[in-house]
């Protein structure tokens, strides 16, 4: 029997104005061991999920860590053994945190290094795309760090941004979920030039914000005008609790991804943004989770023991 342990972290996508284009890693982590055997020992694949989405995952061939899997075996024209996984999830589920970037990121590390590392990370992101449906997410699960990515003629291009090593995140997990089908929905098709410059300006802001440490660009940097505006009505106590980070002094505030999760930035009162976010939640009858972490400058990888 062979043994492989993989690591792929949670992920943050949009940072408020990159739109299907700026993915972060955060520091919130799932874990996978996958063990198979080439002598037909073992004769059926089972799979078992810990933690997060015990109770909901597929535990079947349609799981999509076992799905990553056999995508890649079949681009490299391997055939796939029966395998033996065991997933331990500590990402939450459909709330904007990339728990599907990290299984499908995992599943494909874990593949490739089972093929002999044929592929290359970039190639292992294209796939990633490819099986998500959009790269943010998955650059940022893949690579780690912030990721600017683009796609162009069929293939992804990235560049990646060390955000400062004191950068912490403030986040709010509402126990309330928006599917990202939903979220997707309620965006209009046609936006203004004008919501179009303004965007892109920040876009072009954060990312100099992330390069030079210049910390006090995030406020600025982080506002949006092609989703979150549109996204508020699914989730109308995100405004109100915006308002309480920033109050405590968060130097950004930003919807996660399509939602629900809320997520400061921040350097210092992370405990006072922490509670005051908490308290804005109670007040307009939310509950959900706090969590103080930061940036993950890894992506996906193979561990030991």
């Amino acid at each position: 029997m062979s043994l492989i342990k993989v690591k792929s972290p949670a992920t943050t996508a949009n940072l408020g104005p990159g739109f299907d284009c700026l993915g972060m890693a955060v520091d919130i982590w799932n874990f996978l061991e996958v063990e198979w055997c080439t002598n037909k020992l073992l004769q059926e694949t089972s799979i078992e999920v810990y933690g997060e989405g015990s109770d909901e995952l597929a535990t079947d061939t349609s799981n999509l860590v076992y799905q990553a899997i056999k995508f890649l075996f079949l681009e490299a024209g391997h055939q796939l053994p029966p395998l033996r996984l065991r997933c331990e999830n500590n990402i939450p589920l459909s709330r904007g945190l990339g728990s599907s970037a990290a299984a499908i990121s995992s599943g494909l590390v874990a593949a490739n290094f089972m093929v002999g590392n044929l592929f290359e990370p970039n190639e292992l992101l294209e796939m990633a795309a490819t099986v998500e449906g959009h790269p943010d997410n998955v650059a940022a699960a893949i690579l780690g760090n912030l990721q600017l990515v683009i796609g162009e003629d069929n293939h992804l291009y990235t560049v990646s941004i060390r955000p400062p090593d004191d950068l912490r995140l403030v986040i709010f997990v509402p126990d309330v979920r928006i599917s990202t089908d939903d979220a997707r929905r309620v965006l209009p098709s046609v936006v203004s030039i004008n919501d179009a410059v303004y965007n892109a300006s920040r876009v072009g802001l954060l990312v100099a914000g992330m390069l030079t440490d210049h910390v006090e660009y995030f406020h600025h940097s982080v506002q949006d005008k092609l989703h979150q505006p549109y996204r508020e009505p699914l989730f109308p106590a995100m405004k109100v609790i915006f308002k309480a980070a920033e109050d405590a002094g968060a130097l950004g505030v930003f919807l996660s991804g399509s939602g629900s999760t809320i997520m400061a930035l921040t350097k210092g009162r992370e405990m006072t943004v922490a509670y005051e976010m908490g308290e804005a939640a109670r007040q307009t009858g939310v509950v959900g989770e706090l969590r103080i972490t930061k940036p993950a400058y890894e992506g996906t990888l193979v561990i030991d023991d």
